[in-house]
């Protein structure tokens, strides 16, 4: 028999633990059905962790990580106010097992209120940008007290970012059928942030031309967002830096069904986190009522 294949369960707080739950249940019948050994190891995470341990994620969790090929991550908790030593253990373990890339997926779904016709995917940058920023507090001047925020754009980032998507947009060509030419749409804001974004832009076309079967179009943050809202059946595949991409996959996904419905992958090299969009919702955790559909997407 095949080694199998190990999965770390990653619950979490508020609704975490009853959506993955289901969705562990799904996986275990999905591999037995298959013939495929499956292997699920579930690992203390989040906010009620740190209030037990003093750590958001433990290191026999980070330890127990590096011997799977992936794990299922359910949701946490966080505090409003800042609290001293607690870290976004999803952040966290973006950057620690460098997970470069989140791929948010929007397909119409047969809900109300969803647009037909939708089957676009968004791929976030998901390590740079504002989310990997150094701040420091100024006081004084003459713009009283002030805080600065670093803004943190690679060639090396952009450029693995922009293959991720247009790799993506090759296999998607595999079974779309109804589009004639897959399509990258490479969203910045040049105009304005010429240097990092200029940066981001350059490294996206300079990969381009690897792809010269897959279309490539370039569109503004903002324009993106508007043409998202007018017609999102134009878009394939649209790749982003960190902080446009999260806000245009939570606009994709309203248009879609709802933040309820959508699933995400951070990926990297060797290692695969999935997790649904959706947050802990601390107010639905233990009354049956929580949705798992995002978490058997995500899985």
């Amino acid at each position: 028999m095949s080694r199998p294949l190990r999965l770390a369960l990653l619950p979490g707080d508020g609704i975490g633990p009853e959506v993955v739950g289901v969705a562990a249940r799904l996986l275990e019948d999905l591999f037995d059905t298959a013939g495929d050994p499956l292997e699920l190891v579930e690992l203390p995470v989040g906010w009620g962790c740190f209030e037990a341990t003093g750590r958001a994620l433990p290191a026999e969790t980070r330890s127990q990580l590096g011997t799977c090929q992936g794990a299922l991550f359910g949701a946490v908790s966080s505090p409003s106010r800042p609290v001293e030593g607690y870290r976004s253990p999803i952040v966290q373990l973006r950057r620690e097992l460098d997970l470069f890339a989140n791929l948010r997926p929007a397909r119409s779904a047969p809900v109300p209120g969803a647009r037909p016709g939708v089957d676009l995917l968004i791929v976030r940058e998901n390590t740079e940008g504002l989310y990997g920023a150094a701040e420091r507090r100024v006081e004084g001047g003459p713009a009283g007290e002030t805080v600065i925020t670093e803004r943190r754009i690679s060639r090396r980032a952009s450029g693995r970012i922009a293959a991720m998507a247009f790799e993506a947009a090759r296999r998607r060509a595999g079974r779309r059928g109804h589009r004639n030419r897959p399509r990258v749409t490479v969203v910045h804001k040049a105009t304005v942030v010429r240097g990092g974004d200029g940066l981001f832009r350059e490294a996206a076309f300079q990969v381009a031309g690897s792809y010269p079967g897959i279309e490539v179009e370039e569109l503004l943050v903002d324009a993106a967002a508007y043409h998202l809202v007018r017609s999102p059946e134009r878009f394939d595949v649209l790749v982003a830096p960190n902080l446009y991409g999260d806000i245009l996959s939570d606009l994709a996904a309203g248009l879609v069904g709802g933040l309820g419905l959508a699933p995400s992958v951070n990926r990297g090299v060797d290692f695969v986190l999935a997790e649904p969009v959706h947050g802990s919702a601390p107010d639905l955790a233990g009354r049956g009522e929580a949705n798992p559909v995002a978490t058997l997407r995500a899985a």
